[in-house]
């Protein structure tokens, strides 16, 4: 992929992290319908270990340098973020619907671009807050504040935004010297361990639907946070954080497709505006990229 390679690292960082989101929005569908047939907790635990038999197989020609990491402890600290973060998120979902959710969990972006601004130095000019405040407006829009969204469930996102902010931050400065897949794996090793101990209190047996779609959330699990790996290691944080807002048209075209959740005139105003502002930043990014270039 030499036209991909040829992007600068912020535009790279962008495509991947609209990658990402696709493929969580996915993981979600296979999620929820998981939770509908047995329990959330199966669910959970279907998408942990299934990512970490994925990444395991891929990585074991060079297991042991994979498993080798600067970071032992900030690696178990984002491991326990992510998975307290999908662990929040999952039973919201389950609880006020996949576009409400996704709605509330887009406050994420704005606690990364912040986060990083504060923990990792990185700059925050008036471009990229004009970017990261218009898309928050759009997510506003969605949720409406008193509307039915906001009811006492809607804290479960909430917390899985807050906890997924973390969890970007601490990616965002363990790959600067880290594999990917050294990350990848410890994340997805750390839910699968903890999850499996607990499981069996929740066991329902599955059917041959619900065990292909425990065989999808793995795969498409362990392919969404490779990409977002990827992205932060590719770009700032900040910079890609506002096309983290692409989720809200994933998860509201899955619900529309697959539950039969049908968003009302204002998700789509939301929407538009989210979209025109991701637009925004990566225009003045791309701008940025090409002028430096040609300096």
């Amino acid at each position: 992929m030499s036209w991909f390679r040829g992007l600068g690292p912020n535009t790279q960082g962008i495509l991947l992290m609209i990658a990402t989101v696709f493929c969580f929005t996915v993981m979600d569908v296979c999620g929820k319908a998981i939770a509908h047939r047995t329990d959330t907790v199966m669910a959970l635990w279907a998408r942990y270990l299934g990512q970490t038999v994925v990444v395991f197989l891929l990585v074991l020609p060079r297991l042991g340098t994979v498993l080798r990491t600067r970071y032992p402890g900030l690696q178990l600290l984002r491991s326990a973020f992510l998975l307290g973060a999908t662990c929040f998120f999952f039973f919201g979902f389950v609880a006020i619907g996949l576009a409400n959710s996704a709605a509330i969990m887009s406050v994420n972006p704005v606690l990364i671009t912040l986060g990083a601004a504060l923990f990792l130095g990185e700059r925050f000019g008036l471009r990229r807050a004009i970017g990261v405040g218009a898309a928050l407006v759009g997510a506003l829009i969605i949720i409406r504040p008193g509307a039915e969204a906001f009811q006492a469930a809607a804290a479960l996102p909430l917390c899985a935004a807050v906890l997924f902010s973390g969890y970007a931050l601490t990616t965002r400065f363990v790959g600067k010297d880290e594999d990917a897949w050294t990350s990848l794996l410890y994340t997805a090793a750390f839910g699968a361990v903890a999850l499996s101990l607990i499981v069996s209190r929740f066991w329902v047996t599955p059917d041959a639907a619900t065990v292909l779609l425990m065989l999808v959330i793995g795969l498409v699990g362990a392919l969404a946070h490779f990409c977002l790996i990827r992205a932060l290691m590719a770009a700032e944080a900040s910079a890609i954080a506002p096309f983290s807002y692409f989720g809200l048209l994933f998860a509201t075209f899955w619900g529309m497709v697959v539950f039969g959740e049908f968003p009302d005139r204002w998700t789509y105003v939301g929407a538009l505006v989210i979209v025109l502002a991701g637009l925004y930043v990566w225009h003045r990014e791309t701008r940025a990229v090409g002028a430096s270039r040609r300096g």
